[in-house]
């Protein structure tokens, strides 16, 4: 019985493989292709980006990153199936498998990686676009005529001396805009190529002035306001270029009477003459600290006080803060700040003038005459601090910073030995301003939390509303009206308030990655980004 039905096996075996060789090649590799893993591949990935998009207490950006991440993991899975695991014809597996490395060669060969975006969205190019500027060749702008023979419509020089603006709070509360655009759009006054650079524009009379990568030369360029003639340049053989970071300068300069000073990149601290941009003196602040090099390159734009320059220097704990004499450039003092990113700021809190210097480990305040130590207060977001703190009034201040860490309002008053100490009232992580300004109004704090416009109670941080995704750029609160310069180069003009952010009119200006903060004097407003810069004339309101 055994033995009969061992032959029956055998015979349905062989039965079986025959009906197998009768079979076309074809059909018998498309019976034995092995699917399902490919399908759980596929599967796994699509799940795990709707779980990591769906996580928003998740910073946007590190929501960005898990989503590449799983992206590419599932795609290299995939390939790996396709080509061992699959069990398709070996010629179709082998030509799926380089035609895709033919893809990513000929795609390598076409575009280069250009940067990222404030989310960390990657940002291509195609390899032959051309933005770099050589250090000897003037830039050349592309002028409306008869907006360029108009000059400035109030009666004095405007002024947009230093970053953020005349009092270094990016508000100015004595310019009205015409809020029609669509009878009165900004109106083009020149535009042009020019150096790499994330620094912003000052403006000093009929002069304006920025900070440009040129080449091998980190510069200092001044422009005729009315028509973007360059006046002069002043170079230094300095580069500094990462391709997350991007290129060039990233601080604004600051003009106190004749002089210009600025920092850059790599640490040069420069005084120059503003009419003809010769240098008067010239300190490396990486080397003054004892530090090295941070990172992301410097960033702060210097403060001129008091007969002061003070600006950070490299990364270190001991003198990070540094004031130079303006007039000859010695060292006036140092003080131990955690290095920073974002620029240090002066401030009057509970009666006392004071600069402070805003890091990612702590804020610390200090006497602007000589640097000691007034009161500090711990941080600890343990990323990248750009945003500068926005006083609230005579005692208080709040900060925030990107990455998922949020906000603190905190008050400042004297303590029972007469000394100044800073108190924590509130932690909210309904904003967090990677390095777009803030600014305080009607009892509200307003900013790009993690690239949206938001609206935050002072009184506990709660969120008012939070609406309109316009990227990591920056912007001017001019009167009632905030002036927003879009990461996309979209300049945006809103009315917010506590009950909303009131988006009025919109004009595009740029098509490229724009994290430059803006400059506005009378009606000319300045706006640039790392590729080239506008002159815009907005009209003012009666």
């Amino acid at each position: 019985m055994c033995l009969r039905s061992e032959c029956i096996i055998l015979t349905r075996l062989a039965d079986d493989k025959m009906n197998e060789l009768k079979t076309p090649p074809d059909q018998r590799s498309q019976r034995s292709l092995r699917w399902w893993p490919g399908v759980v591949i596929v599967i796994a990935s699509v799940v795990a980006i709707v779980w990591t998009r769906s996580q928003t207490d998740l910073p946007f950006q590190q929501r960005n990153l898990n989503t590449a991440v799983s992206g590419i993991v599932a795609l290299i899975l995939f390939v790996i199936w396709w080509t061992f695991f699959s069990r398709a014809r070996t010629r179709l597996r082998l030509s799926v498998t380089l035609g895709l490395a033919g893809l990513f060669v000929v795609g390598a060969a076409l575009f280069r990686f250009r940067g990222v975006s404030g989310d960390l969205v990657p940002i291509l190019e195609f390899r032959w676009t051309p933005h770099a500027l050589p250090a000897a060749a003037p830039a050349r702008a592309e002028t409306n005529s008869v907006s360029s023979r108009q000059r400035f419509n109030d009666s004095t020089s405007p002024a947009f001396s230093q970053f953020l603006g005349p009092d270094r709070n990016g508000v100015l509360p004595d310019v009205r805009l015409d809020t029609n655009w669509n009878a009165h759009p900004p109106a083009l006054v020149w535009r042009q190529k020019v150096g790499a650079a994330w620094s912003g524009f000052v403006i000093a009379g009929d002069i304006c002035l920025t900070q440009e990568q040129r080449g091998g030369e980190e510069c200092v360029v001044a422009y005729e306001l009315a028509t973007g003639r360059q006046i002069w340049l002043h170079a230094d053989p300095a580069h500094y270029h990462t391709v997350i970071a991007g290129e060039g300068p990233r601080a604004t300069p600051a003009v106190v009477s004749n002089r210009v000073f600025t920092v850059g990149a790599t640490g040069i601290l420069n005084c120059l003459e503003l009419a003809t941009g010769r240098r008067a003196w010239t300190r490396n602040v990486v080397s003054e600290s004892g530090g090295e090099l941070p990172e992301w390159g410097l960033a702060s734009s210097p403060l001129v006080v008091g007969g002061l320059v003070i600006t950070h220097g490299g990364n270190s704990t001991q003198r990070s803060l540094l004031a130079f004499d303006a007039a000859d450039g010695k060292l006036a003092w140092s003080a131990a700040a955690n290095h920073s990113y974002a620029s240090p700021s002066l401030a009057t809190l509970a009666g006392v003038p004071q600069v402070l210097a805003f890091s990612s480990r702590s804020i610390t305040a200090h006497d602007p005459a000589t640097g000691a130590a007034l009161w500090q207060s711990p941080w600890g977001s343990s990323d990248v601090v750009c945003s500068s703190p926005a006083v609230v009034n005579s005692n208080r201040l709040v900060l925030s910073s990107g990455y998922g860490f949020g906000a603190k309002l905190l008050e400042v008053s004297r303590n029972s030995d007469s000394k100044l100490a800073a108190r924590l009232v509130w932690k909210s992580i309904r904003m967090k301003s990677k390095f777009g300004h803030i600014f305080v109004r009607d009892g509200s704090l307003y900013g790009l939390d993690d690239g949206m416009f938001a609206c935050v109670d002072l009184r506990d941080g709660s969120l008012r509303w939070k609406e309109g995704r316009y990227g990591h750029g920056q912007g001017l609160l001019v009167g009632d009206l905030y002036v927003l310069m879009a990461e996309s180069g979209e300049l945006i003009l809103l009315r917010p308030t506590p009950d909303a952010p009131n988006e009025l009119a919109r004009a595009r200006v740029f098509s490229a990655k724009t994290w430059n903060p803006p400059a506005l004097a009378g009606d000319l407003l300045l706006v640039r980004n790392d590729q080239e810069a506008a002159c815009l004339r907005l009209k003012l309101s009666p």
